[in-house]
């Protein structure tokens, strides 16, 4: 069994233009003080990371690693979650989603997605020259507005719909395939691969395709009322990459899951700080070291009351505290009687 890597941080939620969140230098070094062991980068952000220069050049990964390993950090993986939601957009997100791709493409629908296929292969690439095994994105999405439908959905809508995404993204996860990374889709509302029914639909349409993963994160589960446990005893053979994030779900007469178009403060389902909501990580935690999962524990802040820095700094602790360090002996070997096949048959009447 392996031990559980962390704890890491998220970087996107804290990347800023005043010191010390806007360099990865600085930023790894805030991170390092609150007893950090690794960053997740997201790969759009110029202030942090170059994705194009990464994809191209080892000796730049290497310098981007030398110089959080200063700081006894280590690159968990990248996120391409931004670029991932604009391979698959519906049109009526179409210029809601503008603001994930550079200007010039602004209102080109077509070239912002050639744009964002792209961005993922050279993500791929820069995963690669970083030595890392895995990279997380969204699926992006087609179908979502008909998620509930009224009138019902024509027949062969959905099939449809995860053909074209099947379509769009197997070339992405052949490129990852030849860099030997695994893309691991967050399972999370607003993307056509939001539950396991849809992972499982879309992993039938690129044929079971070895690189398509799983990034795990229990607080969308809570918030869909997903056994976000049970999940982990299903999918554990692609899941690659976990998120820590807490979530709470208190229903009421008002609003249930689709929170009734409140602000996070105050809808039936919200994101918490670790520890602060409802999320059982210590089953969590328990199953992915039974399960041997060989990946990082990352944490990603989307409180919806509490500082970012502070969940930070508490979170640190919090994932350390759940990490399990995992046995290399069984607890009953102190009485093992040292019998061989001889004795077993002896024991069984066969000798």
């Amino acid at each position: 069994m392996k031990t559980i890597r962390g704890p890491a941080l998220f970087l996107a939620q804290y990347a800023g233009d005043e010191p010390p969140f806007d360099s990865l230098k600085d930023i790894g070094r805030w991170a390092s003080g609150l007893g950090f062991e690794g960053v997740q980068i997201p790969s759009w952000d110029k202030r942090l990371f170059d994705l194009e220069r990464a994809a191209e050049s080892r000796a730049y990964c290497e310098e981007v690693q030398a110089m959080l390993a200063e700081h006894g950090l280590s690159i968990t993986e990248l996120s391409a979650h931004l670029q991932g939601q604009l391979v698959a957009v519906h049109p009526a997100y179409d210029s809601l989603f503008d603001g994930f791709a550079p200007a010039a493409l602004h209102g080109n629908s077509e070239a912002r997605q050639a744009w964002a296929v792209e961005q993922l292969k050279l993500a791929a690439r820069a995963s690669a020259n970083l030595g890392l095994k895995a990279l997380g994105t969204f699926s992006g999405s087609l179908l979502w507005p008909f998620l509930y439908p009224f009138p019902q959905r024509p027949a062969g809508l959905v099939e449809e719909g995860f053909a074209e995404l099947a379509k769009r993204w197997e070339p992405i996860l052949d490129i990852c395939d030849s860099e030997g990374i695994d893309l691991c889709f967050e399972i999370h509302p607003g993307e056509d691969l939001h539950d396991g029914a849809t992972f499982e639909r879309f992993l039938a349409a690129v044929d079971e395709h070895p690189r398509c993963c799983i990034l795990y994160d229990p607080s969308h589960m809570v918030l869909q009322q997903l056994d976000y446990l049970a999940f982990l005893d299903r999918y554990h053979p692609r899941i690659r990459m976990f998120h820590v994030k807490d979530a709470e779900f208190h229903p009421t007469a008002q609003q249930g899951v689709y929170g009734g178009y409140g602000s996070w403060v105050e809808r039936a389902g919200r994101f918490r700080s670790l520890g602060d909501g409802q999320v059982d990580f210590k089953g969590i935690f328990t199953r992915l070291a039974q399960y041997d999962f060989a990946g990082w524990a990352v944490i990603e802040w989307e409180c919806a009351l509490k500082h970012p820095e502070q969940g930070a700094a508490e979170g640190a602790r919090f994932v350390a505290e759940h990490i399990i360090q995992v046995t290399d002996r069984a607890f009953d070997d102190f009485a093992d009687a040292g019998t061989d096949r001889y004795a077993n048959r002896a024991l069984l009447g066969l000798e």
